[in-house]
């Protein structure tokens, strides 16, 4: 299930995160690719334990707790701390799938990649290609968003960044492990949920058919979480 996230940071919180990570030092990006990703990968990245990258993860941390959509799509148990790219002049990043478990280094933080995001914060009319390029069930689908806005799927699929031909691609990337492990179990509570918020627009929330609705969703989520 890939799911876009609209303006998780507005044109205003894009400007500020923008202002604390242009200016500083950027390194190769294979500095936290695994094996297989280190064949395919060309690109820039801030290092993970830097200060800018820190501050700018703490204010995509705290974007991302103010989104109900994310909460309801990803159930998130454990944020691996964001990171964030950079292509440019040709750079790509070929065919790939994200490492099961991803380990914060100089700490014991590790996590189960069941989501992957990509938070787009570049205008897609300042760059030509770049796009994320998603495989699944239904062939590949190439996704490139406005600033602000952000993409999620699950981290088991085959996906590339398309080579950036004119511009520059900045984005941050992260992953998460979701309460709900399952991935079928993960979608149908987030179309339960969604569809319980569409009927009580309608009806209210004091409906009685949402409060069972409601219940029903909720001991759903207790059967199959792990919190």
């Amino acid at each position: 299930m890939m799911i876009e996230i609209p303006e998780v940071l507005d044109a205003a919180g894009v400007a500020r995160l923008r202002a604390v990570i242009d200016d500083a030092a950027w390194v190769d990006g294979n500095a936290t690719s695994g094996h297989q990703s280190a064949l395919a990968k060309r690109n820039t990245q801030l290092p993970e334990d830097s200060a800018a990258a820190r501050q700018a993860g703490a204010m995509v941390l705290d974007a991302l707790g103010r989104s109900p959509l994310f909460f309801a799509a990803a159930l998130p148990l454990k944020i691996f701390p964001p990171l964030f790219n950079s292509y440019a002049g040709g750079e790509a990043f070929g065919i790939h799938v994200d490492n099961a478990v991803r380990i914060q280094r100089g700490s014991e933080f590790r996590l189960r990649s069941d989501l992957s995001a990509t938070l787009f914060l570049e205008d897609p009319d300042a760059y030509d290609g770049g796009e994320l390029v998603v495989e699944g069930q239904f062939g590949a689908r190439p996704v490139k968003l406005p600033a602000g806005h952000m993409l999620l799927y699950p981290s088991s699929s085959l996906h590339r960044v398309a080579p950036v031909t004119r511009g520059r691609r900045v984005a941050s990337f992260f992953w998460i492990q979701s309460m709900v492990r399952d991935t079928e179990a993960r979608r149908t509570l987030f179309e339960l949920d969604t569809a319980i918020q569409t009927i009580a627009q309608d009806r209210g929330q004091d409906d009685p058919a949402i409060i069972q609705l409601t219940g029903i969703y909720h001991n759903l989520l207790r059967r199959w979480a792990d919190a």
